[in-house]
């Protein structure tokens, strides 16, 4: 698909990773929608700096794993910019979920986020994208979908079926819609860690350092450009899968 002049979502685009795959597509030519939930003074600078770039963008604040405010969001969002032909499902809630828990409550954010938010999206634009014969979706995964860290049973769970969601909507949507994810690996430390916490983690790489929020949307904008992708996934880690192994 050439990106210029199309009009994308991007769900949690506001900041991190979200905003790197925001700003990317913008400089390619596309009208940008940046979703954000609680972040708006960050959605708002980030539509400031793509509108720089020449092309339209717009804040939606909108809980994705509420089927209403997501419906509510793309109608609005096409009444001001046009059908959507680019989704980005990036939005995410990283908390730690030891099992057994006493209490599901971030459980059911995280989860609810990654795969009910991811469901409502693409659900949302997939008849738009069917009506243009042309669409393209790139969820964004991560390591644990298929390597499982002690304590983080929601977000891994949430990942590998974020995944498993990426597959099943290449099949069910296909040929005019195409469906791919992108797994990050270390690209952006929290601001928490400490140093050394990045040196060791940076040493299970066998790149030995970690990467930047561009080496993800670069991918992203490569699956969007590659029109005999689908149902597909990049890994951007570094190597990290096999940095144990050295």
């Amino acid at each position: 698909m050439n990106i210029e002049g199309k009009v994308a979502l991007i769900t949690g685009g506001a900041h991190r990773v979200g905003k790197a795959i925001t700003m990317e597509l913008a400089q390619k030519g596309a009208d940008v929608i940046i979703n954000y939930n609680q972040s708006k003074d960050m959605a708002l600078t980030t539509a400031q700096e793509a509108e720089t770039l020449g092309v339209r963008a717009i804040t939606k604040k909108a809980n994705v794993a509420n089927r209403e405010e997501v419906s509510a969001m793309i109608s609005e969002s096409e009444d001001l910019l046009g059908p959507i032909q680019i989704l980005i499902n990036s939005a995410s809630f990283f908390a730690k979920t030891q099992l057994p828990t006493d209490t599901t409550k971030d459980w059911d954010q995280v989860i609810n986020t990654l795969i009910q938010g991811s469901f409502n999206c693409s659900n949302s634009v997939a008849p738009m994208m069917q009506e243009a014969s042309a669409g393209v979706i790139i969820n964004i995964v991560d390591l644990m979908a298929w390597i499982p860290r002690p304590g983080y049973a929601a977000h891994s769970v949430g990942k590998a079926a974020l995944m498993a969601l990426t597959r099943q909507l290449a099949v069910d949507l296909a040929p005019n819609i195409r469906v791919n994810a992108v797994a990050p690996g270390p690209v952006l430390s929290p601001d928490h860690y400490s140093k050394e916490t990045r040196d060791r983690i940076a040493s299970g790489t066998l790149l030995q350092r970690w990467g930047t929020p561009a080496d993800v949307s670069h991918s992203v904008i490569f699956l969007i450009e590659s029109d005999y992708i689908t149902g597909e996934h990049i890994t951007v880690d570094g190597g990290e899968r096999y940095g144990g192994n050295q």
